[in-house]
């Protein structure tokens, strides 16, 4: 019996040693595929973390591209000097007259500026044309965001100036007809897309570059009215006043007519008595 306990002792250690090893040499192996798949993954946490750091950066140092436009209406006493100091004001600042009109109303004279300047000016100038005016009758400031979409175009138009070279570079590759043709379609296609988005690429850089302002001012007239004007207005006058006299008589007709046959029936009866 106590031997037959020694060796169920020993068979019980032997099998427990066994297992022990067994899982001292598949820890390990378990241990570094887990390590691989975890530094894998980790690798990837900390690309994503740092790519995102990046776009964030990227955005905060981005310049935004806003559109600045406005309008102005106010009187002044002095056409003329008033065009002139905002010319002046335009032209120290690098800016120009795109557009100026005049027109002339029953009691107003007007004049429309429409002028271009450079963006970091607007406000500049817009304080110049204020210091000379007391009221505004119309005072509008506008400025649109356009980053999204100058962006987004700057980024379309790289692309397809790199995809515009790989064209070239298959051109060159090409050997039969077919497809020399078929990429110089392709080619011509993709050239006239690339036209149109630096067209517009253009635009918006023209519009962000400088601002747009309106500029409209008037001056009250009095006219006074010359010998020969008022004779011809009196003229006129009596015309319209003769014209409205013969339109009363018409209307009045019917009693006319009542009074004339009641005038004759009264002389005949008064012929009779006598």
């Amino acid at each position: 019996m106590k031997k037959l306990g020694k060796i169920l002792v020993l068979g019980i250690l032997f099998i427990a040693c066994k297992n022990e090893n067994q899982n001292s040499i598949e820890m390990p192996l378990m241990s570094d595929a887990s390590v691989k798949t975890f530094a894998s993954a980790n690798s990837k946490v900390v690309f994503s973390e740092s790519e995102k750091n990046q776009n964030i950066n990227v955005n905060e140092t981005v310049t935004r591209k806003l559109i600045k436009s406005g309008s102005v209406v106010f009187e002044t006493k002095n056409l003329e000097n008033t065009k002139n100091q905002v010319i002046f004001l335009v032209k120290k600042y690098n800016g120009y007259i795109s557009s100026d009109s005049k027109n002339e109303f029953d009691d107003k004279e007007n004049y429309y500026l429409n002028i271009r300047i450079p963006a970091q000016y607007f406000d500049t100038i817009l304080s110049g044309i204020s210091s000379q005016v007391s009221k505004f009758d119309t005072k509008e400031i506008r400025i649109s965001d356009v980053t999204e979409e100058y962006l987004d175009i700057e980024s379309r138009l790289k692309n397809k100036k790199e995809l515009e070279k790989r064209y070239l570079e298959i051109l060159q590759q090409a050997k039969s007809v077919e497809d020399i043709l078929n990429v110089e379609r392709e080619l011509g296609k993709l050239r006239e897309e690339i036209e149109s988005t630096e067209g517009r690429l253009l635009y918006l850089k023209n519009q962000v570059s400088f601002a747009t302002l309106s500029v409209s001012f008037y001056k009250k007239v009095n006219f006074e009215t010359g010998f020969s004007e008022r004779i011809g207005d009196s003229f006129k006058q009596g015309i319209k006043n003769l014209q409205s006299f013969f339109i009363v008589i018409i209307a009045l007709w019917p009693f006319l007519v009542l009074f004339i046959i009641g005038g004759f029936l009264l002389k005949k009866w008064r012929n009779k008595k006598k």
